[in-house]
């Protein structure tokens, strides 16, 4: 009972620092592309801002879908099915 009360623990702080990890990266993602427009305006024609901001806004959807347990293919709880499944055949 105590080891499944560590696990929990541990699943929690985990999913926490996921979430963390995603808003430093959102947060990020806010303050650097206004500043890449910015230069990029401000010195050429051509729209590069669109690469890095497409490119790093892809990972950043990624990191969403990770840090929330969203996933499209699997299904929410994937993991934790999967993660009982082993529990019990081990068991036995």
């Amino acid at each position: 009972m105590e080891n499944l009360e560590v696990y929990k623990y541990q699943k929690a702080k985990e999913k926490v620092e996921a979430i963390k990890g995603f808003h430093s990266n959102l947060f990020s993602y806010c303050i650097i592309i206004p500043i890449l427009a910015y230069i990029n305006y401000r010195t050429t024609s051509f729209a590069w801002v669109l690469f890095p901001a497409v490119g790093w806004g892809i990972g950043l959807v990624a990191h969403w879908m990770n840090a929330y347990g969203y996933n499209p293919i699997l299904g929410k709880d994937w993991e934790e099915r999967k993660i009982k499944e082993f529990m019990q055949n081990d068991e036995r």
